[in-house]
């Protein structure tokens, strides 16, 4: 009788396992549509106001809708604040690189697809690997094939007839090399600190850089604001805010190799949202490439058998 309650017992746990892993997979889907879709409000967002401006709007609004979570964990619950000094430095370190990622990122999208956009920019799941060899941690084969098959799409994509390259390609992939030293930079302080306040202080640095370049750079008109100002909230509240704090709870006892792949379908919804909304549509040859970055973004997650023995 104790054995068959044992089993009963041992079902439900597993059943309630199976359902929360399947709830967390609906919600780093669901976090690749918002980010995939953000594609099309950056690009919208260029018809109106510059990409500093655009930056330093949508980060500071992804700050803002961090803050009640925060002052409800710190002022109402009374939590005590872990490791304030790395914290901060976390922060700020994200915050910077954010700053430049999204930056190039957002100069480029004026010049290209957003669906071209999402799929050049998804290659710093390639990349990040390949700059953890500096850290000496060693790549597995299929990283190195992802990283081989990441350069024939990024031909296909990129490179024209008469084999030159635009610039916004260029600046897509130095973006995309950013995403993935951000990424690191979140492996190293992640553990330690408290990940909703600094995602928190890196859209507030993020968007204190952006607004400074802006004012250097940009002309800063209210109305303009005013007109982009859909995409800017999307933009700052769904992908910024929403989507990092859905990251957060999705990847929650979750396989980091299955988030991973889901995240990355937001190259997928960035070349969906860039048809639907926008009327893009990409050539044979440039969805061949997609195709091949793509492939190389689930090479590039599967585990190595042998390293893990080693």
């Amino acid at each position: 009788m104790d054995n068959l309650q044992r089993g009963i017992k041992k079902c439900k746990i597993n059943h309630g396992d199976k359902m929360k892993q399947f709830k967390n997979m609906f919600i780093l889907l669901l976090t690749a549509l918002i980010w995939g879709f953000a594609f099309v409000a950056q690009s919208v967002s260029m018809d109106h106001i510059g990409a500093f401006t655009f930056n330093g709007a949508r980060f500071f609004l992804g700050c803002l809708v961090l803050l009640p979570i925060l002052i409800w964990r710190y002022c109402v619950k009374k939590r005590p604040i872990k490791e304030p000094k790395k914290l901060i430095k976390g922060g700020s370190y994200c915050g910077i690189i954010l700053f430049v990622a999204a930056s190039l990122q957002q100069i480029s999208i004026q010049f290209t697809q957003v669906g071209k956009a999402g799929f050049l920019t998804a290659l710093y799941i390639i990349f990040v690997p390949i700059l953890g060899i500096m850290m000496k941690k060693r790549c597995s084969h299929y990283v190195w094939a992802g990283v081989f098959l990441s350069l024939v799409g990024f031909y296909l994509l990129s490179i024209q007839s008469s084999f030159s390259i635009n610039r916004a390609d260029i600046l897509l992939l130095l973006s995309a090399f950013c995403f993935a030293i951000h990424i690191l930079i979140i492996d190293t302080f992640s553990p330690v600190v408290d990940g909703i306040a600094m995602s928190c202080i890196q859209f507030f640095v993020a968007s204190l850089l952006s607004w400074i370049m802006a004012c250097l750079n940009e002309k800063i008109v209210f109305e303009a604001l005013h007109a982009a100002m859909i995409p800017v909230l999307y933009a700052g509240v769904l992908s910024s805010g929403v989507g990092y704090t859905l990251q957060i709870i999705g990847q929650k006892g979750m396989n980091p190799t299955v988030a991973s792949l889901l995240l990355s379908l937001e190259s997928v919804f960035s070349v969906l949202a860039g048809s639907l909304i926008l009327h893009e549509y990409l050539s044979i040859k440039e969805l061949i490439g997609c195709a091949f970055v793509f492939l190389a973004i689930i090479l590039a997650q599967i585990p190595d058998s042998k390293m893990k023995r080693e």
